[in-house]
């Protein structure tokens, strides 16, 4: 799953879908607030697994055999554009092939190359104010990657992030560095609605008195983008609260939309060359057995990538109890210290690890991304299996697409969503599987709306979107949720309209939803090792995993039998609008 870390920049290129998703009333029990967290269990599963031949059958066993196969160390955390990546793919494309699924990719092969390029910061960038000259890196840091050269351009206030307020006009903007701040006390925030940046000449964002560290590493790292000739991003620049006060005379808490400031100048390069390995979309489809409908088809998808790996190792175990203890949600808690209590708490867990564990160290570098999204990959690809094992196949056809760049801003799905391999408008459902690993009582899988810690159990299961585009959809989960026994506990609390955590909006299944595809996304939620190197195939519950598996695949069987296309009662989205949860 995409870090909300990049959040902002997501908000600035994907639409909008607003429908409140309906409450469900079953006989689980509620997810336990902050407080019922259990600690991190005993480990029993191995660091490595031997690969065992796999079955016609969705199985713990298999979804182990295949995981470890495809999260392990030799993958190199299998980041879009990589030579990690290229094995991830190679390994799906071999298994699907194995298993006798049609090649829907380009040119009658499995894959779908996405054109990915590389980008880096130049060596010195400038930004000055009024003929002042900021220090890069210190006063600003760039963050859009997008390249800003100008020799005078005016600065306009653009409002508050995430406000409701009415924002400036584009007659405003255009031509103009449009200044936006956070509200006082926030370190996130959405566009203000209805900011139209198609003319401007960038964007600053002025934050807190220091800039981040981890802004300032993600800007010195080269990265990668899609590079189609459709991007609407703007030059964007991070600046410190002293700075951009710098930018107008009167206090930023003083400013109305519209208010002009400084001339700004500024000189942002970028390097931009292609990358060394290709960035593949796999897909496969298993022709449907009706004539009449198996020219519609089932997408179920999950995406391919993961973040790769960096040069500082770190002690793996004492980051997981780290973590564990202070960061709940991994990555989406990045930015919390651990009190004196709390670090009190982590040195006796580490101790008594390793009273338990003499003499074992591992340094660690390798994000596997066990979870994220090694699991929906081998979901689906286990799906596949059972579904091409079926003597009488679904009406519909079953299209499986595992996304490339998920990680970098849903590439892969836009990719293929905007270049699809079958008609788009064949496409009935898409099912969407990303995180389905873990969700346990050990587990904050997520925090509702207003902030409430969720811990998972062992029938837990997260819902999003399932309702957005389709009533009949989200029934449809439920009803199979129920009749065929899998009886999962179908948390709906993550997808409540206008959470901040925005979870509608950072996974594949969104480049479906805009273009009006109904979409249900299944997740088993967030945990302390998202994002982090400790994302490992030994810490995946497979027997919870088989049990999300099994009604995924229900589900999309039964929909591929409906005597009808699912029913879209809902409005379509603007494919081009902004995406908001």
């Amino acid at each position: 799953m995409r870090s909300k870390l990049a959040s902002l920049t997501v908000a600035l290129a994907v639409p909008a879908l607003a429908c409140a998703p309906r409450a469900t009333v079953t006989s689980a029990p509620q997810p336990q607030p902050a407080g019922g967290r259990a600690p991190l269990p005993a480990q029993t599963l191995p660091l490595k697994h031997a690969p065992r031949p796999t079955s016609p059958e969705i199985s713990a066993a298999d979804l182990m055999t295949r995981l470890y196969i495809f999260a392990d160390d030799s993958m190199q955390g299998r980041e879009a554009g990589t030579i990690g990546n290229v094995k991830g793919t190679d390994y799906i494309a071999a298994e699907i092939k194995k298993l006798g699924l049609q090649p829907a990719g380009e040119n009658g092969t499995y894959f779908q190359t996405i054109p990915l390029k590389t980008r880096a910061l130049g060596a010195n960038p400038k930004l000055s104010v009024n003929g002042t000259a900021l220090t890069p890196f210190v006063d600003f840091v760039p963050t859009g990657g997008v390249p800003l050269q100008a020799a005078s351009v005016q600065t306009v206030f653009g409002g508050l992030l995430g406000g409701e307020a009415p924002t400036i006009t584009p007659e405003q903007a255009s031509g103009k560095l449009v200044v936006l701040a956070f509200p006082a006390g926030a370190t996130t925030g959405r566009l203000p609605r209805g900011l139209n940046l198609a003319g401007a000449a960038g964007v600053i964002i002025v934050g807190s008195e220091s800039l981040a560290p981890q802004q300032i590493a993600s800007a010195r790292r080269p990265s990668t983008f899609m590079h189609d000739g459709s991007s609407a991003a703007r030059p964007m620049i991070m600046v410190t609260s002293s700075a951009g006060a710098k930018l107008f005379t009167t206090p930023l808490s003083q400013l109305k939309p519209g208010d002009t400031g400084a001339t700004v100048t500024a000189d942002v390069p970028y390097d931009v060359k292609p990358i060394e390995h290709p960035a593949r979309n796999v897909v496969g489809i298993i022709p449907g057995s009706d004539p009449t409908l198996k020219g519609q088809y089932v997408a179920i998808g999950a995406h391919n990538d993961h973040v790769g790996f960096n040069n500082r190792p770190v002690d793996h175990d004492s980051i997981r109890i780290w973590n564990h203890i202070v960061r709940p949600q991994g990555a989406d808690d990045g930015g919390k210290q651990a009190t004196p209590e709390l670090q009190e708490k982590v040195n006796a867990e580490l101790a008594a690890f390793r009273a338990k564990n003499p003499g074992v160290a591992r340094q660690d570098s390798i994000f596997n991304g066990a979870d994220d999204d090694g699991s929906g990959s081998v979901t689906v690809l286990e799906i596949a299996e059972k579904i091409a094992s079926m003597k009488v196949k679904p009406k519909r056809s079953m299209l499986f697409v595992w996304h490339v760049g998920e990680e970098k801003g849903l590439l892969g799905s836009r990719w293929y969503t905007d270049n699809p391999t079958v008609p788009r408008d064949s496409i009935v459902a898409q099912l969407n599987m990303d995180m389905v690993g873990r969700g346990g009582a050990h587990d904050e899988t997520g925090r509702t709306k207003d902030g409430q810690a969720v811990v998972g159990s062992a029938n837990y299961l997260q819902l999003v979107g399932s309702r957005r585009l389709s009533t009949e959809l989200g029934d449809i989960v439920e009803s199979v949720n129920k009749s065929g026994g899998h009886n999962m506990f179908l948390d709906y609390s993550i997808d409540a309209d206008g959470h901040p955590a925005n979870i509608y909006c950072r996974s594949d299944h969104y480049e479906y939803a805009k273009y009006g595809i109904p979409i249900v996304f299944f997740t088993t939620g967030l945990h302390s090792d998202y994002h982090q190197v400790t994302d490992e195939p030994q810490y995946i519950d497979y027997q919870h995993m088989t049990r999300v598996a099994k009604l995924v695949d229900d589900i999309a069987v039964h929909v591929a039998n409906l005597d009808h296309r699912v029913k879209l009662d809902k409005p379509k989205p603007d494919p081009k609008g902004v995406c908001r949860q």
